[in-house]
């Protein structure tokens, strides 16, 4: 959600807009075999909203396959260059051509794209790029993007095992490589969803799209994650939408707009990434239900 609040602002400014082209950052041969559905490939076809709202199709080299990005980390600490991202994800087919009927494909590469591009741009590191239009904007003194092993990187658990991964945190910027606190990501959470950031005409919800059934009921919008409640998933109970993201390691940020409540945390768990939206599914559902 810091790599789309900073599409939203460039956009706000005039430097891109969501209809911009991948061409417009990269040259055709370096994009080449980025994206190929059936024989065809897209990639030329990609547009900055495609990645934003997950709707490029692009494989998810992180999750997907018995040699996933996700599974090399548990074993050892890897840095996965940029170049390299692109370079594995044009090994794996996507899943479907680029904006295609009601798809959404949830891959980090489309938010590693997002990051070079902000990068391209704006022509500073997305560090300097997150400081300056949020951390500092809101006051959220204890988050920032690792760029040295000499800055304080948290360990993480995947079931009983403390893993500690500097390298792969750090390569992992825009897609969620952000240290922060929980005082700091109320604040943001705030933030993104109460137009101090940007105008919220951005958070267009008539771009909500399902996610692959293995990330059910979750579907995504324009750089953020609802959940719909009182239908199967929560057997029909509670009312209204949680909108906001859980991230890969337990942390998780969502609004309730219909009680006007936030909810922040961190499990600190890789094994159940689905802990998290269990959990804030639970918390929505109390509320309501203690009110009423």
């Amino acid at each position: 959600m810091f790599t789309a609040a900073c599409i939203f602002i460039l956009v706000q400014q005039g430097d891109i807009t969501l209809n911009d082209s991948l061409l417009d950052f990269y040259e055709p041969a370096y994009l080449k075999g980025l994206h190929v559905y059936k024989g065809k490939d897209y990639s030329c076809e990609l547009k900055i909203s495609d990645l934003l709202c997950q709707t490029s199709g692009l494989a998810d080299i992180y999750e997907e396959g018995k040699n996933s990005i996700k599974k090399q980390a548990i074993i050892s600490d890897t840095y996965i260059s940029f170049d390299e991202n692109i370079a594995l994800t044009k090994k794996r087919e996507a899943h479907f051509p680029p904006n295609y009927k009601n798809n959404a494909h949830y891959a980090d590469i489309n938010y590693n794209i997002l990051g070079d591009i902000i990068e391209k741009v704006t022509k500073c590191s997305l560090e300097k790029v997150f400081e300056k239009y949020i951390f500092s904007k809101i006051n959220m003194t204890k988050t920032y993007l690792p760029v040295s092993e000499k800055e304080h990187i948290p360990m993480v658990y995947c079931g009983d095992e403390q893993l500690y991964r500097p390298q792969f945190i750090m390569c992992s910027k825009a897609s969620g490589g952000c240290i922060t606190s929980a005082r700091d990501l109320m604040k943001f959470i705030q933030a993104f969803f109460h137009g101090e950031l940007f105008d919220q005409k951005m958070l267009d919800a008539k771009r909500y799209r399902k996610l692959q059934l293995s990330m059910f009921p979750i579907c995504y919008g324009n750089g953020y994650m609802r959940i719909k409640l009182g239908g199967f998933s929560t057997s029909f109970l509670g009312q209204g939408d949680l909108i906001g993201h859980s991230g890969s390691t337990g942390s998780f940020a969502f609004y309730y707009p219909s009680e006007e409540l936030f909810f922040v945390g961190d499990f600190d768990q890789m094994k159940y990434p689905a802990l998290p939206i269990r959990f804030v599914m639970q918390l929505a559902m109390l509320s309501v239900k203690t009110q009423s």
